[in-house]
């Protein structure tokens, strides 16, 4: 018998984790709604796979939300662009990628900067 406190886990967290985070929240936000740390809210994820499918589909919604904020509210004079971009960063790994290429042995390289 494996010693250790119980589990809190439930299934119905499935269904908390996809509404809290259809609504653009982050997986440390549903951690805290379910009074957990964030590596727990993992290491569910690992052992149970309805768990991990939530976490993937709620982090896609999440996404989803936020490029509707962005693409909503881009033309209005509140909407700050700058903060909404450095947030898609941070919150959803977006990054600038960076294509060095050269065909010519005396060009260092002609950077290419587009946005992912």
């Amino acid at each position: 018998m494996p010693a250790g406190r119980p589990t809190k886990y439930k299934k119905e967290f499935c269904q908390v984790l996809i509404d809290e985070m259809t609504e653009g929240a982050a997986i440390e936000e549903v951690a805290g709604t379910l009074g957990i740390v964030k590596s727990t809210l993992y290491k569910w994820g690992e052992k149970h796979e309805e768990f991990s499918d939530a976490i993937k589909e709620g982090k896609a919604l999440s996404e989803s939300w936020w490029m509707r904020m962005g693409r909503t509210n881009m033309y209005t004079k509140e909407f700050n662009a700058s903060l909404w971009y450095m947030n898609m960063k941070n919150r959803h790994k977006w990054r600038d990628r960076q294509d060095i290429t050269s065909n010519d042995k005396d060009v260092v390289g002609v950077i290419n900067i587009t946005t992912t």
